[in-house]
């Protein structure tokens, strides 16, 4: 039985809560103390990315994991990251903008992604089989291109091109962007709460229900795609957030879509904002990348939160 009442509402509080105070010491925090000129040049501008892309990321991962029905999906299961990480090597080697090639290269793989499971979209039994399988070649197809890209790249450009897959956010750009289309994305989820909380019990019970599925399925997946795509093209592949997120608040009885959403976008916002914290303090003046510090991070909670779940 889900959260409800009094303990729901705790829950909230604490979320935004913590959501202030990761906030407050990443923009108070750093190697050069508290320096308000630095402060608005450098931190508010990197604190504002990693809210951003942190609640992209836990969105995406949400909408992953409802669309398959799988609670260990996680946003780029289904390969539109993996466009976003091609197209933004390739502007880094061609000396273009790497946040508009890693849209694009986001784009094209999201559109190769609808064009192949049209069917499956449509479909009214559990399509879960085939995007998976459609996402998982998608995927491997645009990691061997980034593989590729990597081996050409040249030397002088190589230390930031891996700097930037494994998750940095050092020179995010789009903040403002990302927490827009966060937002956005969020309130879309919880405008079709009760359609998308029948998706959760099944396509066949939906349907019977008199839900549109097919257009339901499109949403989700257009939506998550976008999401992580937007979020990889802004900050790099920063991995967790999406998969540990969503699968925390559904163990601490958080089930309806509605609160789901917002809570998922406030959590991964958090939970990327104290990772960058870590990255950037803890062996000052050097810098570590967000993306492996998250992995740290994210492991041991992953399996925490499995523990739990086995009692």
């Amino acid at each position: 039985m889900g959260l409800t009442g009094t303990r729901l509402t705790a829950l909230a509080l604490a979320l935004l809560l913590a959501l202030g105070v990761a906030v407050g010491a990443a923009l108070a925090l750093g190697s050069a103390g508290f320096d308000w000129s630095l402060i608005v040049a450098l931190r508010a501008p990197r604190v504002g990315a990693a809210v951003g892309v942190g609640a992209l990321l836990a969105l995406s991962g949400l909408a992953m994991q409802v669309l398959l029905r799988n609670p260990l999906a996680d946003p780029y299961v289904l390969g539109t990251a993996g466009g976003a990480s091609g197209g933004g090597l390739l502007a880094l080697m061609a000396g273009a903008s790497l946040w508009l090639g890693a849209a694009l290269g986001a784009l094209a793989a999201g559109a190769a992604l609808l064009a192949l499971t049209r069917a499956a979209l449509a479909a009214t039994d559990d399509a879960s089989p085939r995007l998976v399988l459609t996402g998982a070649m998608l995927a491997s197809l645009c990691g061997a291109v980034a593989t590729l890209l990597l081996a050409i790249t040249p030397d002088q450009q190589l230390r930031g091109a891996i700097f930037w897959l494994v998750g940095d956010l050092s020179g995010a750009q789009g903040g403002a962007v990302c927490g827009a289309a966060a937002v956005a994305f969020a309130a879309l989820l919880m405008a079709r709460d009760t359609a998308i909380d029948r998706l959760q019990l099944g396509s066949e019970v939906a349907a019977l229900l008199g839900e549109p599925v097919r257009r339901l399925r499109l949403l989700l997946l257009v939506g998550a795609s976008l999401a992580a795509g937007l979020a990889v093209a802004s900050a790099g592949a920063i991995g967790f957030v999406g998969l540990v997120v969503p699968q925390a608040l559904r163990l601490v009885g958080v089930q309806r879509i509605r609160d789901l959403a917002w809570m998922s976008a406030v959590g991964g916002a958090t939970l990327l904002t104290l990772a960058d914290l870590v990255a950037r303090t803890v062996v000052a003046p050097l810098e570590l990348p967000v993306g492996a510090v998250m992995a740290l991070l994210g492991a041991p909670l992953f399996i925490v939160i499995l523990a739990r779940d086995t009692r």
